[in-house]
């Protein structure tokens, strides 16, 4: 239903781009969701929607480091060598007809555009190499509680903090959280809509 909602904005917000939606599931597992084309340049694109939290307008936005299969850690899809993705759209502040109903439809959204490659360089500018990311990880897995874990590389008000979901999800992720407004500032993403 979402994707039906959002493909009414790009039909206009990418006026003389060919939108296209992705339904096979192998281009889908490659972090493709879209692909966005304009004078033969493709942009593969993998939208990312805060459904647990509609109605609320977050300034964050979660990038998955690791999660959990059957036991084994994963790399989660920014650092996921498998992904094809070129920006994530970040859809947040959904809105829907009847409030907290998505059955009852979408009625407004923000969508950042964050570049994956200029995401890592950023994080990389910060010392959060993916090596030292993944020793951040580890370290997490090895010990800390769940929640909120501020990195001293991050300033956690102003730019981000990494997040262990260790009992709420199965996969029990690790993200890094990240300030919208900060990701703008510096360069690596932009509101589009």
């Amino acid at each position: 239903m979402l994707g039906k909602y959002l493909d009414v904005i790009y039909h206009n917000l990418f006026e003389g781009f060919d939108v296209k939606r992705i339904s096979d599931h192998e281009q889908q597992h490659k972090g493709i969701d879209l692909i966005i084309t304009k004078n033969k340049e493709e942009f593969f694109i993998d939208e990312k929607a805060q459904l647990d939290y509609l109605e609320k307008d977050l300034p964050t936005f979660a990038f998955e480091i690791s999660y959990l299969k059957d036991g084994t850690q994963r790399n989660g899809w920014l650092f996921d060598d498998n992904k094809a993705t070129h920006k994530y759209f970040c859809i947040t502040a959904i809105g829907c007809n009847e409030k907290s109903n998505p059955e009852s439809g979408f009625k407004s959204c923000k969508i950042t555009s964050i570049d994956r490659s200029l995401l890592i360089n950023l994080l990389g500018s910060k010392g959060l190499t993916y090596e030292r990311i993944i020793k951040i990880n580890e370290e997490i897995r090895s010990g800390f509680s769940e929640g909120k874990i501020p990195i001293q590389k991050l300033n956690s008000d102003e730019e981000g903090y990494f997040y262990f979901s260790k009992s709420g999800k199965s996969e029990q992720p690790i993200n890094v959280v990240l300030k919208l407004a900060y990701l703008i500032e510096n360069k690596a993403g932009k509101r589009v809509y």
